[in-house]
């Protein structure tokens, strides 16, 4: 029989925990589950959204992180969870069904957002480097990502994925960190917005 220990680790919000299982999870890019009907294409996804109280699911490079709804708690769901990783990566199941396209990674300027002015390609390119460099990393940390949408007239658009989605402190981290940040280093950006 083989054993494994999967870790757990807490997020800004309280709603959503971070499960390592060891081990790669996503080797390219990130996925977000916010429905049951977008968790069709995986069948960890849609394990865990059989629990009921399950909300999210959101896929980074090296964990799973999981958010329940507003009066579940962790201390009666966690087992469930526990259980389900645990399995699914001792039974080296597929994240993701075969013969889908649910498994490749859509780059965020083809996911939809703003049309970027080719005018605006240097500050563009600052700004994501910048996401990509020094914002994303910490983001993962806490569980969550962060993806590049559009900048419009000095306003840079984002959208807030994972534990970071519905957190109660993203929109100070988006204003007094991520804002302030892009701010310092790249002049032009007079805001960030979440889409």
């Amino acid at each position: 029989m083989r054993l494994m220990l999967i870790e757990t680790e807490s997020t800004p919000n309280p709603a959503t925990l971070k499960f390592l299982p060891g081990r790669p999870v996503m080797e390219a890019g990130t996925r977000d589950f916010a429905s049951p009907e977008e968790a069709a294409a995986s069948p960890l996804a849609t394990a865990l959204f059989t629990l009921g109280d399950v909300t999210g699911v959101f896929f980074g490079r090296d964990f799973v992180s999981v958010t329940i709804a507003p009066g579940a708690e962790w201390a009666d769901a966690k087992p469930d969870v526990l259980g389900i990783v645990m399995d699914h990566f001792l039974a080296d199941m597929p994240l993701f069904h075969s013969a889908s396209a649910a498994g490749i990674a859509v780059p965020a300027e083809e996911e939809g957002g703003f049309a970027d002015d080719p005018a605006d390609a240097d500050i563009i390119d600052q700004i994501k480097d910048l996401i990509e460099t020094r914002v994303r990393p910490a983001v993962a940390n806490d569980g969550g990502d962060i993806i590049y949408r559009g900048f419009d007239k000095g306003n840079v658009y984002l959208k807030m994925q994972g534990a970071c989605s519905g957190c109660p402190s993203s929109t100070a981290t988006l204003k007094h960190g991520i804002e302030a940040l892009l701010k310092h280093y790249v002049p032009e950006v007079t805001a960030v917005h979440a889409i």
